[in-house]
């Protein structure tokens, strides 16, 4: 059996592609443009100067290369919170799935709730408490907030439970093995769908992480490179301030490339991860 077509359902599909390719393609025909060309050109069209090379040049040059460290900054922050919070997802989400223990309800609870509270909500709290501790302005004060992951932590939950069979623990444990090398040698690798769409997500999340650092960093060469091209921006609203929003574009086309890269090496492992418990075997 052909699946059959629907129209209006085609024409909403086609809708929303466009609504979501739009600026997506404004920012990287503006990534081409000049400062004079932003504003004196229509903005989904090139201007006569096609300057995308040189703005690129000019993001990493300005202010002695601070882009570049904001770049680092931002690896930085992604490799230690979002690796460091899908580890710790996968650890308590395979020990929730597989292991019995008193007071397992209450901490399934207490995650459900965590996956209900904006983390906007939780950014004041967490300032205090990092300042009593002297943490601001280190970035410290950006990784250890996002190593608490409670969807994340759901979600390995919920793959666990599935993706391991019990027997097969069963096996190891009988043949002698511990449970962090059963883990890491069984679990872990049928986890892996699951693993890498946590891993997708705590990035974007950490990439994308602005609120954050906003009120835990002062020191510029700390930022990450959302804060870091906030920064840019807010120079052109301030009297003598220098105006480069052409460069402010250009980095966050830049800014993008390295989650769109991700996401298409990946898609294969997350698609089959967002799957997962969706059919009752």
């Amino acid at each position: 059996m052909r699946p059959r077509r629907s129209i209006p359902l085609t024409l909403i599909t086609a809708l929303a592609l466009i609504y979501s390719l739009l600026p997506l393609v404004w920012l990287l025909i503006s990534a081409t443009k000049t400062q004079e060309g932003l504003f004196g050109s229509f903005g989904l069209w090139f201007s006569g100067d096609f300057a995308f090379f040189g703005n690129i040049a000019d993001v990493f040059a300005y202010h002695d290369g601070i882009f570049g460290r904001w770049l680092l900054n931002t690896l930085l922050y992604v490799v230690a919170g979002a690796g460091g919070a899908t580890l710790l997802a996968a650890l308590a989400g395979y020990g929730l799935a597989k292991f019995d223990f008193a007071g397992r309800r209450a901490v399934f609870a207490v995650v459900l709730g965590g996956v209900a509270v904006p983390p906007t909500a939780l950014a004041v709290p967490i300032f205090l408490m990092f300042a009593k501790m002297g943490l601001t302005d280190t970035p410290w004060a950006v990784i250890i907030p996002t190593l608490a992951s409670p969807f994340g932590l759901y979600l390995m939950w919920t793959y666990s439970r599935d993706a391991v069979p019990d027997e097969i623990l069963e096996s190891a444990r009988i043949d002698g093995a511990g449970e962090f090398t059963t883990f890491f040698s069984l679990a872990v690798p049928l986890l892996a769908p699951g693993l890498v769409t946590v891993l997708l997500f705590n990035t974007v999340m950490t990439w994308n992480n602005f609120f954050l650092p906003l009120i835990m960093l002062k020191d510029a060469d700390l930022f990450p490179l959302t804060l870091g091209l906030y920064s840019w921006n807010e120079q052109g609203t301030t009297a003598g301030g220098d105006v480069v929003f052409d460069l402010v574009i250009t980095g966050s086309l830049l800014t993008i490339v390295p989650l769109i890269v991700a996401f298409l090496l990946l898609q294969r492992y997350w698609q089959s991860g967002l799957a997962a418990g969706s059919v009752k075997q």
